[in-house]
């Protein structure tokens, strides 16, 4: 458990420190190209998700899914799995290379692929800069590749902090965007190609510099990886098996993904649409970051370990263990955001009415956080047993619900509450596949003391509820959306910390009346973050 506390809170810290540059960034492009009503805004907001839609493709799928397994597994073979390393290593670039080249020649289609209801102005700009922004998928999979591998050495630090030289390098070349040519620019026909160049351009050299990085880490695996082209002998089609599984899965999220896309882009210029989505799941991903990802990912290396050697009681209790130590923490995070919902929408939005739309976009994904935080840990025990049939099945029943309840959304809802709508379907979807993976997964390891976990997140919600009251409270008493929380992108941030304050203290108030033993568990990993502490 200490190697895991010491992993958690590296990964912890970088974290925070990942997301807090990455809030700042996004702050500052959106006061160089918009958000809520902008066309410009989500012309670039959908050109620089394309290469993020193909890094989700390798790292939330083949990497994290087969790679960290399988290195794990590798390490036992007599060189210490680095003639494995070298041709995963050599067929991974080939295919980034070649997928690269094919997007970025594609792009025209690929742009008039997920935004059919841009203008032509608009589809034209979005074409732009997506020529500047597909080059990113090579530098996202190397970014990957290299950092799964560290984790599955056990070296979690840099893969966490990397981002932030990322964030740092696009709020530079954003803030001389603002410099020269002055914001927010949200008209299409405003722009010119050389504010084109810098805003994309600044967006891939950022990507280029964070996957560069992590190279300098490389002697801490203690692997020498060589170009190897001969990829038979090691297992590869084994892995082949496995990842084609996970690819199919990934692709159905992915073409599920498309029809969102397609969807907002009827709301652009009217309404919150891409732009102020993608910021809205920013501020969602904040505490499934910080939360699950730096808890969870540690465990997960043991749980693979655990798994490898047939040890299933093992598995069982990282299971429970696992998702009890999240869900104190990610119960909280949910509620507390879910009362500062408006002066937080605020950091990315340009008046205090538009927070207010946005917000609606924010609530809707909240309700999806507390079942994604539980199916990270049921979907990567499946992982964890070479397992990427089944996740495929009960992800591709997620990724139906998606497109139907976007294309619902689509039928009934005004472009106002469009982007909304389409976030409440994704968080159904959620909760639906996280009930039948549970299921599934009890089958197969006989048991997974559901009862016992559950009772854990239902005193934490118990204690959550009064907190998230209290929290919305403080921001009712601050003067609610026409108070000083609204005031500017600066102030809506403090006045959701303060709100977030209030209610975790609150909750913990709550959870030592109920005595909650997982408040203890919950302490003393906190105070693994405080200056000092181990």
């Amino acid at each position: 458990m200490s190697g895991i506390g010491r992993a958690s809170v590296l990964i912890g810290a970088g974290t925070v420190v990942s997301r807090l540059t990455g809030f700042l960034r996004s702050v500052v492009l959106v006061a160089a190209v918009g958000s809520v009503s902008s066309r410009a805004g989500d012309a670039f907001g959908t050109a620089n998700q394309l290469p993020n839609n193909i890094y989700a493709i390798i790292s939330t799928g083949l990497l994290t899914a087969v790679v960290v397994p399988q290195i794990v597994k590798a390490s036992a073979h007599p060189d210490g799995g680095r003639a494995f390393i070298s041709k995963l290593f050599t067929l991974g670039t080939v295919v980034l290379v070649v997928t690269t080249v094919l997007a970025t020649l594609a792009a025209p289609w690929l742009v008039q692929l997920y935004a059919p209801d841009y203008t032509a102005d608009q589809l034209a700009l979005t074409t732009a800069f997506a020529y500047w922004c597909l080059p990113q998928i090579l530098f996202y999979g190397l970014y990957a590749l290299v950092g799964e591998a560290l984790n599955a050495r056990r070296v979690y630090g840099p893969f966490t902090w990397a981002p932030i030289v990322n964030n740092i390098v696009s709020i530079a070349g954003f803030l001389v965007f603002i410099a020269l040519f002055g914001g927010p620019i949200t008209d299409t026909e405003d722009w010119t190609p050389e504010m084109i160049a810098l805003i994309a351009g600044t967006a891939t050299f950022a990507i280029v510099v964070q996957a560069v990085i992590l190279l300098f880490f490389w002697r801490r695996t203690g692997l020498h990886v060589r170009p190897d082209f001969r990829w038979r002998g090691v297992g590869l089609n084994h892995i082949g098996r496995l990842a084609g599984w996970t690819f199919l899965m990934v692709l159905a999220g992915q073409l599920a993904g498309l029809v969102q896309s397609r969807v907002l882009s009827g709301a652009s210029g009217d309404g919150p649409a891409a732009l102020a989505s993608q910021n809205a799941w920013l501020l969602f991903m904040l505490p499934y970051s910080i939360i699950v990802l730096s808890i969870g990912t540690p465990y997960f290396t043991q749980l693979s370990e655990h798994a490898s050697a047939g040890r299933e009681s093992d598995v069982r209790a990282d299971v429970g263990r696992s998702i009890r130590t999240l869900g104190v923490f990610i119960v909280i995070a949910t509620f507390a955001l879910a009362a500062a919902a408006v002066p937080a929408s605020r950091i990315f939005t340009n008046s205090a009415d538009q927070a207010v739309e946005a917000a609606w976009v924010l609530l809707a994904f909240l309700v999806g956080l507390i079942p994604l935080a539980v199916l990270f840990v049921i979907q990567r025990t499946f992982y964890a047993y070479d397992d990427t049939r089944t996740p495929f099945f009960f992800t591709l029943l997620q990724c139906g619900i998606v497109v139907a309840t976007a294309l619902i959304a689509q039928a009934v809802l005004s472009q106002a509450y469009l982007a909304a709508g389409v976030a409440l379907g994704q968080s159904l979807a959620s909760l639906i596949q996280v009930i039948i993976a549970t299921w599934l997964l009890e089958r197969r390891l006989g048991g997974l003391a559901i009862g016992s976990w559950m009772l854990s997140l239902g005193r934490f919600v118990i204690a959550a509820l009064p907190a998230a009251g209290a929290g919305w409270l403080v921001f009712l008493w601050f003067g609610g959306a026409d108070g000083w929380t609204t005031a500017s992108a600066l102030l809506g941030a403090a006045g959701a910390a303060i709100i977030g304050v209030v209610s975790i203290a609150v909750y913990v108030g709550f959870l030592a009346l109920l005595r909650a033993p997982e408040l203890s568990v919950a302490t003393g990993l906190v105070r693994r973050f405080l200056p000092g502490r181990r």
